[in-house]
């Protein structure tokens, strides 16, 4: 017997709501109407046999076929991507410079760079792991093509990618040392300055009058996420590549809200004329962090 063939519109209009939280945030990407989002989904649900999502509140979730179905939809399309970029890529050439910040380069972009190089094997891809001001002085010197930055939006190159909020990120609560009804400082594992998670982290406590002391700086996120996990301290980061093991801290633990403005990823050409494989990994990497915010 001959199986159906999935739609391959309707598993990226699935994936993406499933990413963005709702189907009309879906509907509006995909640049469909909710009703034609929903006559999609019936017409998949016809063709596996099985209804794949169900009513909550006002909202739909995943039933267990549904997230059968979103399992391997989203290998389905990683494969569909690569397959194109990989194509297309055959005959770019030449070296593109990228930049980006620790805390996404520690996480899943190396898949998405990984990606690139496979389906691009003439371009040389060289990759930069600095902080914000060191990667977009780099870019305007022209010695970058490309960089993510945060909370650089006011740039005249800048595309907006995601806003991420920051949260605190501490111990197992048992590993940390610290009463927040005591007179003890909260210890603090911090980056070096200047650093927009370092000067938020220590606004909220002054205006909260906590009174705080830095135990340790680093200038990598794997030094913070080491400190941490011994218990030296907790730390204010977005939420990306976090360790398992670590704790979002709270109210609960006497922290102040974190939230506050949302730290803006954006990425950046240094408003110069890119060429082929530098535009092509560009539109990789705006689709990548567009569709996955927050890691």
């Amino acid at each position: 017997m001959l199986l159906p063939n999935l739609d391959m519109d309707v598993l990226r209009t699935l994936v993406l709501a499933e990413q963005l939280g709702g189907f009309g945030r879906a509907a509006e990407r995909v640049g469909r109407s909710q009703s034609a989002v929903s006559q999609q989904i019936r017409r998949i649900e016809e063709q596996v046999g099985e209804p794949l999502f169900e009513k909550q509140g006002r909202g739909l979730v995943p039933t267990p076929a549904g997230e059968v179905l979103l399992a391997y939809g989203r290998r389905i399309l990683d494969l569909n991507d690569e397959a194109l970029i990989a194509v297309r890529g055959t005959a770019a050439r030449g070296e593109v410079r990228f930049g980006l910040p620790p805390d996404l380069a520690e996480t899943w972009l190396p898949d998405v760079l990984g990606r690139f190089s496979r389906g691009h094997p003439g371009v040389r891809l060289e990759t930069v792991v600095d902080r914000n001001r060191a990667l977009i002085d780099r870019l305007d010197r022209g010695e970058l093509d490309l960089t993510l930055a945060m909370n650089q939006i006011d740039r005249a190159d800048a595309r907006s990618l995601a806003a991420l909020k920051a949260i605190w990120v501490g111990p197992s609560p048992r590993r940390l040392h610290w009463d927040p009804a005591g007179s003890e400082p909260l210890p603090l594992v911090l980056t070096e300055a200047p650093c927009f998670f370092r000067q938020r982290a220590l606004a909220l406590l002054e205006a909260a009058g906590i009174p705080w002391r830095v135990v340790l700086t680093s200038a990598s996120s794997r030094g913070l996420w080491a400190a941490v996990e011994a218990g030296l301290g907790v730390t204010l980061r977005i939420p990306v590549g976090i360790p398992a093991d670590l704790h979002i801290f709270g109210a609960e633990e006497g922290l102040p809200d974190p939230t506050g403005e949302p730290f803006v990823l954006s990425i950046h050409d240094g408003g110069r004329v890119l060429e082929p494989a530098a535009r092509q990994l560009y539109d990789i990497l705006a689709a990548a962090m567009t569709d996955r915010p927050g890691g």
